[in-house]
């Protein structure tokens, strides 16, 4: 643990000190600055002018001139009447000269007793030390904000995976490649708001509370709407209401938003994720993938400046044209199983048995076919590819193919081994969707807590009129770890889903 000496942490020498003597320090600072008047928490603005990435990138033009910068205080080494300090803003660090000819004489004993973890206002000149370093040199530093615990010790900063996760602000303090993946994230959202705007698409918000929660196979969370006195549920997907607004005539429309499935956590999954879906109308699934294929591009060029992106020991090309396969020639070819040749569940039932596949008594051929490509092919996906055509059993929502009946016109889009988009042509027969909804619920009845019920206001919508249509979901968070090399879905969401400090053993 990180000790003081004249307001330095970090020196080797001081980390002995008991953490609550630290923490006392700190608090009798605070108290002697507020009996002195020199409240900081009364300060409520601080005109910051430039940051360290800003100064350092402009300084032939800033050279010589005045800069008003804000940060956390991360360093501090006093020199008697000259100390040097580094300040850390949104964009990374800065040195800071700070002489007491400079700032006066009070404000620089003042400084002396600021501790590493503080929040600064400094003024300055921008200059370069003998040394060749761009710094600033400050006619005023102020305290802004007082730091009233200890940051992790310099050198390794925040390293425990649980604490960085729950405690995300210090992560972001001692991690700079932290922040600079959530900045990352911001700008691949922006980057496709941009493009879905510019191909005529509208942006909408839908319920987060519904009585009915369909569009995904998956179990939602429960809850009671006090008011109305009536059980509701958190989607588990965008669909549904999205679908009602092309009946409605909006002929291009999408939405990013939290979803909610009640499933367990992993390196990709986490029971709270963003969740993009749009649907455009007059178009089919060949149409997504060709509008899927031009935003993974846009995104990738806009926020990286390179369609070849490093992930783990892989390069992921994104300029080449996206494969396509369809689900039983990719069981065909990664497990040797031509579901072709099947044509009756038992046998479907009779060769997963023989490849150790472990199925439910109430699954269908198309069911095993989607067990033998999750077992065998997904992992084999690498680069980007398109898998078409899902059997019928596990799609719900989607047009059959006309000359293959138990088969849909779907897509899921899949990189580095995981599913990041899944497609439709959307079914817009309401008869069928009705036949497709009572096949669910008696899977719902057979225990499957994942099968979708009847949306009998989205069946009346389907009954008023849904034109063609193709429609498409992406995983925002895992083209967010693909986009920036994060290992773990945790590593790209500020606050992922923790365990409540006290019950992990529980």
């Amino acid at each position: 643990m990180a000790g003081i000496q004249n307001g330095n942490e970090g020196n080797a020498g001081t980390q002995k000190q008991d953490l609550n003597q630290i923490l006392k320090i700190r608090r009798e600072k605070l108290t002697a600055l507020k009996e002195a008047g020199k409240d900081p928490f009364v300060r409520v603005k601080y005109d910051v002018t430039a940051h360290s990435q800003q100064i350092r990138e402009n300084f032939d033009s800033l050279e010589g001139q005045s800069v008003s910068i804000a940060g956390r205080m991360m360093f501090k080494r006093v020199m008697g009447k000259a100390s040097f300090c580094n300040i850390r803003d949104l964009q990374g660090n800065i040195q800071v000269y700070v002489a007491r000819d400079s700032i006066g004489e009070e404000a620089y004993a003042d400084f002396k007793k600021y501790d590493v973890g503080d929040i600064l206002g400094v003024r300055g000149e921008v200059f370069k030390t003998k040394t060749g370093e761009i710094s600033v040199h400050a006619s005023e530093a102020v305290l802004l904000s007082k730091s009233l615990q200890v940051l992790p010790e310099k050198y390794h900063g925040l390293t425990n995976t649980d604490l960085r996760y729950r405690q995300r602000y210090v992560d972001l303090i001692m991690n700079q490649e932290v922040k600079d993946t959530f900045i990352k994230r911001s700008r691949i959202l922006s980057a496709i708001r941009r493009y879905l705007d510019g191909q005529g698409f509208m942006e909408v918000e839908t319920p987060m509370l519904v009585a009915n929660a369909g569009g995904a196979a998956a179990r939602p969370f429960m809850t009671h709407y006090n008011a109305l006195d009536e059980d509701v549920k958190l989607r588990i997907s965008l669909e549904l209401y999205l679908k009602r607004l092309i009946v409605g005539g909006m002929e291009r429309v999408y939405e990013i938003g939290r979803v909610f499935r009640n499933e367990g956590t992993d390196a990709r999954h986490n029971p709270e994720f963003t969740l993009m879906e749009l649907y455009q109308a007059y178009t089919d699934y060949h149409g997504m993938m060709e509008l899927t294929e031009n935003l993974y591009r846009y995104v990738a060029k806009e926020v990286l400046g390179t369609l070849q992106l490093p992930y783990g020991n892989q390069m992921i090309d994104l300029q080449a044209p996206f494969a396509r396969i369809t689900m039983v020639d990719a069981v065909k070819q990664y497990a040797g199983v031509d579901f072709d040749a099947i044509k009756t569940d038992e046998e479907a039932k009779a060769v997963a048995k023989e490849h150790q596949i472990e199925f439910e008594a109430r699954h269908k051929k198309g069911d095993i076919l989607s067990l033998f490509f999750e077992e065998y092919a997904e992992k084999h996906l690498i680069q980007p590819t398109f898998v078409l055509d899902h059997p019928i059993e596990i799609s719900p929502l989607t047009k059959k193919k006309p000359d293959k009946p138990d088969y849909v016109e779907r897509f899921e889009l899949f990189i580095n081994g995981w599913e990041m988009a899944n497609a439709y042509s959307e079914l817009n027969d309401p008869i069928d969707q009705r036949e497709r909804f009572r096949a669910q619920e008696i899977l719902l009845s057979q225990g499957d807590e994942e099968a979708n019920t009847t949306d009998e206001d989205f069946m009346n919508a389907l009954e008023i009129g849904m034109p063609p249509t193709g429609g498409v979901g992406y995983g925002i968070d895992r083209m967010v770890m693909l986009m920036t090399n994060s290992p773990a879905i945790r590593d790209v969401l500020l606050f992922p889903t923790m365990k409540t400090l006290g019950k992990e053993n529980q």
